[in-house]
């Protein structure tokens, strides 16, 4: 893929990029391992107050990063804003707890003196998507640079102007030079990179390929990876719920981001005494959803991210509908009142749209629709709505809804995903651990669990 700029509003060149060359690559290579060599020593006091700049900057320029987000990628201007907030919050709260995550933790034997300490290792790639351009670098970068080690950056493609941005971030921040850099390199480069004796680990968001291919190139130089991968979340509904604010909620839940989110709610799966209520209550609300330009204030659903993403939602609805499926609410681009606008028409939009019908074993339902499509289940009871949540190999996420504590603690106990959220929707959080098993990756983000991640756990015995 081509390192550039596209406006998915559009379609536009907003501008291309040369990839580094092989000499350039080296530069920043030797300049993150020498850069880690001091840079480890700084004192957590020294790493937060530079860390705090950061997040000055962050809400400083708000306003401009957030344009860019939305160039970029698409998403809209309030959801870019928000995003950059959420970066800013997550440099600030690893800046205020990094050193209590990394404190020596004592342990009681019969030495004079044990406990287990925490320390930098080094040179960590990240591989981070377009979804999220700031956020996703963000929570990496945070608790990467507050334990001490340094960053290198392979974003997605489509946005190299974000991730010379956030580099620039840093080095605006008072941080070191080699502490955090961006490589523009195509995808091809990340296995030469991982094989480099200088990068002692790597984490990746994305696609169930990509993270297997990256997991495969460490695993063959015995280097420690995190991922966090795709998702297909289930959203449940059940007959004791607040059918209003669940049904408002599951529209923010599957649109968010455009509908490009692991963790937004995908499969609706609905109690049979609740189904047609809840349902005619989402369909109202996605006709209350407005399509647009993502700089507009009032739009409430951007433009997908490129052609072939548009092109792959339409493949995926022909699939749903071949499958079973019956198109309730949406599906049909052309009825788009935004493609009638000449400054827009190239853009890449695709309506909300709500697909009902489809059973458990149609091959659709076990893929990931990574857009504002909605699939809509029906289950006799709580047994076969937990069943229906499992029937994939994605295991990210998953919400549901109940006002009974014993239906709660059964959703919680056997809903096979990382993150289980009741009565709300998912979403991430600097103060809690965030990933997912089976096929949606392993490893955790955020919290201590996620700074500790790329640290060397250290056994220390005094006698």
């Amino acid at each position: 893929m081509a390192i550039r700029s596209v406006n998915p509003s559009t379609g536009r060149l907003i501008k291309e990029f040369t990839p580094l060359t092989e000499q350039e690559i080296e530069i920043k290579l030797s300049q993150a391992a020498d850069c880690f060599r001091e840079y480890r020593r700084f004192s957590f006091e020294e790493r937060a107050g530079l860390m705090f700049k950061a997040a000055d900057l962050l809400e400083t320029r708000r306003d401009d990063y957030a344009g860019l987000i939305s160039a970029e990628m698409g998403k809209t201007i309030r959801d870019s804003r928000a995003e950059v907030e959420k970066s800013a919050w997550v440099c600030r709260y690893y800046a205020d707890n990094a050193a209590a995550f990394m404190a020596d933790e004592m342990v009681a034997t019969e030495a004079k003196q044990s406990f287990v300490r925490y320390q930098p290792i080094g040179p960590v790639l990240a591989v981070m998507p377009w979804n999220y351009p700031f956020w996703q670098v963000f929570r990496f970068a945070a608790p990467a640079l507050m334990a001490g080690n340094v960053g290198l950056l392979k974003h997605a493609s489509n946005v190299p102007q974000s991730a010379l941005e956030i580099e620039r971030i840093f080095l605006q921040a008072g941080f070191p030079e080699g502490a955090f850099q961006t490589l523009l390199v195509p995808a091809g480069r990340i296995a030469d990179l991982t094989a480099d004796p200088r990068i002692k680990a790597a984490t990746l968001t994305g696609s169930e390929a990509a993270g297997a291919s990256l997991a495969a190139n460490c695993g063959g130089n015995l280097k420690k990876t995190v991922l966090e991968l795709g998702g297909s979340d289930p959203y449940i509904v059940l007959p004791d719920a607040d059918m209003e604010t669940a049904a408002v909620t599951a529209t923010r839940a599957r649109l968010v981001n455009n509908g490009q989110a692991c963790i937004a709610a995908k499969r609706f799966i609905l109690h049979h005494e609740i189904a047609d209520d809840f349902l005619n209550r989402l369909i109202a609300e996605y006709g209350k959803i407005r399509v647009g330009d993502p700089a507009d204030e009032s739009t409430d659903l951007g433009p997908l991210v490129s052609s072939q993403a548009l092109e792959e939602i339409r493949d995926q609805v022909a699939q749903c509908v071949a499958q079973g499926g019956t198109i309730a609410f949406g599906g049909n681009p052309e009825d788009l009142e935004i493609y009638k606008d000449p400054d827009l028409s190239g853009g890449y939009y695709y309506p909300p749209t709500i697909i009902t019908g489809l059973t458990q074993d149609a091959p659709i339902s076990k893929q990931e629709i990574f857009g504002p499509v909605a699939m809509v289940f029906r289950a006799r009871d709580l047994d076969e709505a937990i069943e229906i949540a499992n029937a994939t190999e994605f295991g990210l996420g998953a919400s549901a809804w109940t006002g009974n504590p014993e239906n709660a603690e059964r959703l919680i106990n056997e809903i096979e995903a990382g993150n289980v959220f009741i009565n709300s929707m998912v979403k991430s959080d600097p103060r809690l651990p965030f990933g997912g098993i089976k096929t949606s990756g392993y490893g955790r983000e955020l919290s201590a669990l996620g700074l500790r991640e790329f640290t060397n756990i250290k056994t220390v015995w005094v006698d």
